[in-house]
């Protein structure tokens, strides 16, 4: 008895099994996180060092390299990265795929103690962590208030909005831009300070030492346990100017006999706007395993609260994700539902009874929703990839029962009762259903388990097509023949062979007649379009409509905030008169890599919905980039919604002049290459640099080191280190105290000479008798990678030129052809992800051919079945390069994943073909009067699961909703290979069939013919060779 028979006869546990996994699918669909890409865990750990006012050449010799070496030694490291940027060291360590993060980052931590006495004294304490590639930013709110300064708005959102976000389940951590936060000011008078003795590390030093509150103790007063405690630090600007400073000749001075105290603000490196009016930015990033839209409402609903108790308070969205998440969600939703329908309307057109389709008709949402159960228990979310795959599989879903249910409409026709139909039709068509569905499965799982970072990001696009799949087949066997043996009713109706299919007899019989020539064709249909393929242009991803812009801006070396500033908002108001772009948000102070730079800001554009504009997001680009153009000395680049540029690169050598050199050499032909628009290098323009160049001789003889001399300008010029400064508290904030000298600025570079610095005899000397001053440039920013200098260069590309069609003139360029043995081009972001995504599909399409072979055989019992059963694919190609040619999409990822899909579907034409045919030639027909009856029982389901998959697609073919540009090359994809190869095959593969069984017919004579041998054959030509004598070793 099989399955179906169990589940006729024994109805009740089906239905409690379906009743129960229904819902903890739709349980399952409630709770799962949305979110827009799924969820990938890269092990990597970043090293941050910080030293007040370095320059990067300095940082990179003294602090970087060092750490580069230190970690380069530690197993299973992938790649090192580094970014250098004034006072800062930044390295990310990446280990490969698997290794335990926080081993990683004992390992790492390890690695830096072991160097740390030969840093500089100076840096701050080495800052080491993990890396989470989940900590995503979901979305950007300004801050603007009537009622408060910008110093209190400030510290309102550090104190009190901050906290309460970072209180919230989901959330991981705050960023902020544009505060305007308090400091106290110690401005030092330098005419006063030689006569007393005194320096401005020696007074920054006194009042530092001064602001303490330390616990001093425990003990008995007046019969009481108390603690003791030694307060020290001042609670209010008049306490600090009456703190009292040491002499050298034992005397003392009050700060206010040296210094001017001012409540002021600390210097800015960045600023905010929206739509040019000052504001705080601040973005919100998810922790790991939440999903964007819920971390979203979580955050609207705390600041609604949080308006709501503070009056004249406005949070306002300048920029998020969520929206495009949230909207590719209901895309793929609606999607679904219209293709589901369609599938169904076809179901209902060819068998034209409605108690049929609704059996049909129930298989998707038994089949779909308990998926949703199992991607819990997976750990996965509803992203743009699993809603692709439950999308993809639409058609799939219904396809097994459309073929029991046909098969079981069939039989009835035949005379027989509803049960007694359903119960022989699903025994008849049982290993056919099975082979369809597992040839799906063995294409997909490997996608699922593909390696790398690669692999985790499409895990969940193969395993949720392949648990889908599994839920179809077990409704096609254990409920469709069930609900069919109970439900469907309607009277009988004979079975009369129509017009088409005796013309399809005709040209079945004609197929085979000429087997060879019918094989030849296909051959030259096959080898066409190899060669039509080959000029197809390539592409990693289309490009989508996200809704928003997002430029990045690089003002000329030596420009201030201030010009920043000016900058920026004229950029912004002349953004804001475009009549599509409804929000523009400056955060100024870094690029988009995230370094810092006060010359760099990124600019981002919320473009009006779809339905409102009056030009498409390309047209709107180029107003934005001819806008730009206009305003003299500005470097700008466009950012596309993946974070890069349409092609982008490294420049690798050791040798930082020599990678200079090639780097410019490449960028100067890229511009005068038509392909490649506004093509730029990270390679920081050179700024001034006032250099202190000290007198080992002079200082020497003074006794003033090279150390003294840098702490004397740092703090006169800058303060001590920020996290060296001291503070006070006030009304519950911490204000910082910084002493600095009275107008040394570097401006002011002839005070600058006149400062103080203290010999090892006590004396104070001026700063020129030890060092001179001396201008020149340097980098503002280094790149590292691999422990070598990086320079990155991208451009975006003309209008109609595709990714591929770019990077094989990038490669076509002299310099590039040319480049000297010590440098090297590496491909970066989209170029490199594109590399490494499609070689990854190729070994899993080998792979899940491969298993598909496996599983056939083991099905089928038989080497040479399988061989019939995959001729479609070929044929499939030839349709999916059609369908590209005809609606002009280029190879992309959701082009790749279409053919992946067509590798386990085409084949289910010829399973159902070549399972009947067997069948009916075991019964006593001929080999070729079983395959041509075959053929003609088995035309109408084929037709009808191919336009059921077809009609499943057509609403993700049109890809008019958000997210619909990536799902349509894919959906053209399968259409056009799924049709081709269904009309192709069912004349090809009947030919195959008679031709590889042929095959093994003579395969038999021959082992026959052998001496000690034999051969023994299942009836359809199918050949197992037992022990020939000749071929034992």
């Amino acid at each position: 008895m099989n399955i179906s028979t169990w589940a006729i006869r024994t109805p009740l546990p089906v239905i409690l099994l379906f009743v129960i996994l229904t819902g903890l699918g739709l349980k399952s669909y409630a709770t799962l996180p949305i979110t827009y890409f799924p969820a990938i865990n890269v092990p990597a750990v970043g090293v941050t060092i910080e030293e007040s006012a370095a320059a990067p050449d300095q940082i990179e010799i003294q602090i970087t390299r060092l750490i580069e070496d230190s970690v380069a030694a530690l197993p299973d490291i992938k790649h090192i990265e580094s970014t250098i940027s004034e006072g800062r060291s930044e390295t990310k360590v990446e280990f490969e795929i698997g290794v335990p993060v926080d081993r990683a980052v004992s390992d790492v931590r390890d690695a830096v103690t072991k160097i740390r006495d030969r840093l500089p004294a100076a840096i701050d304490e080495p800052v080491i962590d993990r890396i989470d590639s989940e900590n995503q930013p979901v979305v950007t709110y300004s801050a603007r208030s009537g009622s408060m300064s910008a110093e209190d708005l400030s510290f309102f959102i550090s104190d009190v909005v901050v906290r309460k976000l970072q209180g919230l389940a989901g959330i991981g951590r705050v960023e902020l831009v544009g505060t305007v936060n308090r400091e106290i000011h110690v401005l030092l008078k330098a005419d006063r300070l030689a006569p007393l003795g005194l320096t401005a590390v020696s007074v920054s030093d006194q009042i530092a030492a001064s602001q303490f509150n330390l616990p001093s103790g425990r003990g008995n007063v007046d019969a009481q346990d108390m603690t003791v405690a030694t307060k020290a630090a001042v609670s209010s600007l008049a306490e600090l100017r009456a703190i009292r400073l040491a002499l050298p000749q034992g005397k003392s001075v009050s700060v206010s006999d040296v210094a001017v105290v001012a409540d002021t603000r600390e210097k800015r490196q960045d600023f905010a706007r929206v739509d040019g009016e000052p504001a705080i930015g601040f973005t919100v990033y998810k922790a790991t395993g939440a999903g964007d839209v819920d971390v979203a409402e979580k955050v609207a609903s705390a600041l609604e609260e949080i308006a709501g108790s503070r009056p004249g308070t406005e949070f306002k969205i300048v920029d998020d994700s969520v929206t495009l998440t949230l909207a590719n969600f209901l895309s793929a939703r609606s999607t679904l539902i219209e293709g589901a329908i369609l599938a169904v309307i076809v179901v209902f057109l060819f068998l034209r009874d409605w108690r049929a389709t609704l059996i049909a008709a129930i298989s998707l949402p038994l089949s779909a929703i308990p998926t949703f159960w199992v991607m819990e228990l997976a750990g996965f979310s509803l992203n743009m990839l699993s809603l692709l795959a439950i999308t993809l599989v639409t058609g799939i879903l219904v396809d097994d029962s459309i073929v029991e249910i046909e098969n079981i409409v069939r039989h009835k026709s035949l005379g027989k009762s509803a049960y007694k139909a359903a119960v022989d039709a699903s025994d008849e068509i049982g290993l056919a259903v099975i082979a369809i569905s597992a040839a799906i499965i063995a294409v997909f799982a490997p996608v699922g388990m593909m390696p790398g970072e690669v692999g985790q990001y499409f895990r969940q696009f193969g395993l949720t097509v392949a648990i889908a799949v599994f839920f179809s087949l077990l409704v096609a066997r254990l409920v469709t023949p069930l609900i069919a043996a109970y439900f469907l009713t309607s009277p009988n109706k004979a079975h009369t062979e129509g017009r088409l299919v005796a013309r399809y007899r005709g040209l079945v019989s004609l197929a085979i007649r000429w087997r060879w020539i019918t094989a030849g064709l296909a051959a030259v249909l096959f080898t066409l379009t190899i060669l039509l393929a080959g000029s197809l242009p390539s592409a990693f991803l289309p490009a989508q409509d996200t809704g928003r812009i997002t430029v990045s801006i690089e003002l000329p070396p030596g420009s201030t905030l201030a010009d920043n500033e000016e900058v920026s908002d004229l950029v912004a108001r002349r953004l804001k008169a475009i009549e599509d772009i409804k929000i523009v948000f400056v955060r100024a102070g870094s690029g988009s890599d995230g370094v810092r730079d006060i010359r760099k800001s990124v600019i981002v554009m919320s473009i009006a919905d779809r339905s409102q504009r009056k030009l498409p997001l390309a047209q709107i680009q180029k107003g934005v980039e001819a806008l730009l153009k206009t305003i003299p000395d500005l470097r700008f680049e466009f950012i596309n919604d993946r974070g890069g540029r349409d092609v982008s690169f490294a420049i690798l050598s050791a040798n930082g002049e020599q990678a200079s050199k090639a780097a410019r050499a490449i960028l100067t032909e890229m511009r005068s290459n038509g392909m490649f628009v506004n093509p730029s290098s990270s390679e920081a323009t050179r700024q001034p640099e006032l250099g202190v160049v000290v007198s080992p001789a002079r200082a020497a003889d003074l006794g003033v080191s090279a150390r003294e001399v840098a702490a004397a300008i740092r703090v006169a010029t800058l303060g001590d280190a920020d996290s060296r400064l001291p503070s006070f508290k006030e009304s519950g904030r911490l204000i910082p105290i910084r002493t600095l000298v009275e107008d040394a600025g570097i401006d002011r570079s002839e005070k600058l000479r006149q400062l103080r610095v203290m010999t090892s005899s006590g004396t104070l000397v001026p700063l020129e008798a030890v060092a001179r001053l001396e201008e020149s440039e340097s980098v503002s920013v280094i790149h590292r990678m691999e422990r070598q200098r990086r320079i990155e260069i991208g451009a975006d590309l003309s209008a109609g030129i595709t990714q591929g069609e770019g990077i094989a003139a990038l490669k076509n360029l002299p310099s590039v052809r040319a480049l000297p043995a010590e440098v090297e081009m590496r491909a970066t972001g989209d170029s490199d992800s594109k590399d490494s995504v499609f070689t990854s599909f190729a070994f899993a399409m080998i792979a899940g051919l491969s298993l598909v072979v496996v599983v056939l055989i083991l099905l089928f019992g038989s080497p040479l079945t399988p061989l019939t059963i995959v001729t479609p694919l070929p044929l499939a190609l030839s349709g999916v390069v059609a369908s590209l040619i005809v609606t002009g999409h280029p190879v992309s990822l959701p082009v790749v994943i279409g053919i992946l899909m067509l590798m386990g579907i085409v084949v289910k034409n010829s399973i159902m073909l070549v399972d009947f045919a067997i069948e009916l030639e075991r019964s006593g027909l001929s080999r070729i009067e079983a395959t041509i009856e075959a053929c003609a029982e088995r035309l109408r389901p084929i037709i009808m699961t191919t336009l059921a998959m077809v009609a499943g697609m057509v609403p993700a073919a049109f890809g008019h909703e958000i997210g619909g540009e990536f799902r349509a090359p894919m959906a053209v994809a399968v259409i056009g290979g799924l049709m081709v190869s269904t009309v192709l095959s069912l004349v090809v593969v009947p030919a195959c069939h008679i031709l590889i069984a042929d095959l093994g017919d003579a395969v038999k004579r021959l082992a026959q013919k052998m001496p000690g041998g034999k051969a023994t054959v299942d009836g359809t030509g199918d050949v197992f060779i037992e022990s020939p004598d000749s071929l034992r070793g």
